[in-house]
């Protein structure tokens, strides 16, 4: 079903876009209490970001377009699953081929069986489309499928569908390690893997190398190092490369002031973080929550 009904949803929003929460899609979509189930079909049409505070997962059989995803444009095609967390932003324009098999999942269920991702939230976040292997794409359509069918059942049971999630999500992680060259990075340097998880707990306080070198029990020059040697960055950009993505999500899709985002994100000086945001996005937030 084209969801072209989003567009109204976000135009009641004068200035800001709002978190469009699963009840919102509750009269659309084959549902338990904590699953929805939808088959998007045909040309699907988001024209502004928005968030959810749910998890996606998203099986595209075929489709030709795009899908944003935290203002990263990722191209849409055959046999490919699409992840989106809790609080991340998107937009999608799909074209009229598209068949897709949507699960729509609650916090608790989607922790329930995460575990089974094997990498942490912060490696599907960074990536968040899985091109599939034909045959894995049939093995994840099939349970999705099956979640579907045991939604519509008057007696659904969430043991079930949760064994067919912690599937998924294995043959998600078999998948990914296959073709993922950053978590062979990740297994071989450890530190670095580390160091992005704190970074993705501490960047609203912790600012500065010292404090992550400090955390990971190494010097703040070998730290860089490591990050210009394996990541082809400075350890700096990765700190400051988390502020500024989580200021275009607050700036786009949030009821806060720019000195309300400021003080969110630990800076005491609204001038001084609008200056930061500019010199790393080549505009003020004002003219980036303009576009």
């Amino acid at each position: 079903m084209p969801l072209f009904w989003y567009l109204s949803v976000m135009e009641q929003s004068k200035e800001r876009i709002p978190i469009i929460g699963m009840e919102a899609f509750n009269y659309t979509a084959a549902k338990a209490g904590n699953m929805l189930y939808h088959h998007l079909e045909g040309k699907q049409f988001i024209r502004d970001v928005h968030k959810h505070d749910f998890f996606i997962l998203m099986l595209i059989e075929q489709s030709q377009g795009t899908h944003t995803i935290d203002f990263i444009e990722h191209i849409a095609g055959k046999k490919q699953l699409h992840l989106l967390f809790p609080g991340q932003v998107h937009k999608w324009m799909l074209d009229s081929s598209t068949q897709a098999y949507q699960l729509m999942l609650d916090r608790p269920l989607f922790e329930a069986f995460s575990t089974s991702l094997g990498m942490s939230f912060l490696y599907y976040q960074n990536n968040p489309v899985v091109n599939l292997s034909d045959s894995t794409f049939q093995k994840i359509a099939q349970e999705i499928h099956a979640i579907s069918d045991e939604l519509l059942t008057e007696t659904s049971h969430n043991e079930i569908n949760l064994l067919r999630l912690h599937i998924i999500a294995l043959l998600l992680k078999k998948e990914a390690e296959n073709q993922s060259i950053e978590i062979d990075l990740y297994k071989n340097k450890p530190v670095l893997y580390k160091f992005r998880n704190l970074i993705d707990h501490h960047y609203k306080s912790q600012k500065t190398v010292r404090f992550y070198a400090q955390e990971l029990n190494i010097s703040p020059n070998y730290l860089n190092v490591l990050c210009k040697k394996h990541l082809n960055v400075p350890a700096s950009f990765l700190i400051h490369n988390r502020v500024i993505l989580e200021s275009k999500r607050l700036i786009q899709a949030s009821e806060l002031s720019i000195k309300e985002i400021a003080f969110e994100l630990g800076y005491e000086d609204p001038a001084y973080f609008s200056n930061f945001f500019k010199s790393h996005t080549g505009s003020s937030p004002r003219q980036f929550w303009k576009k």
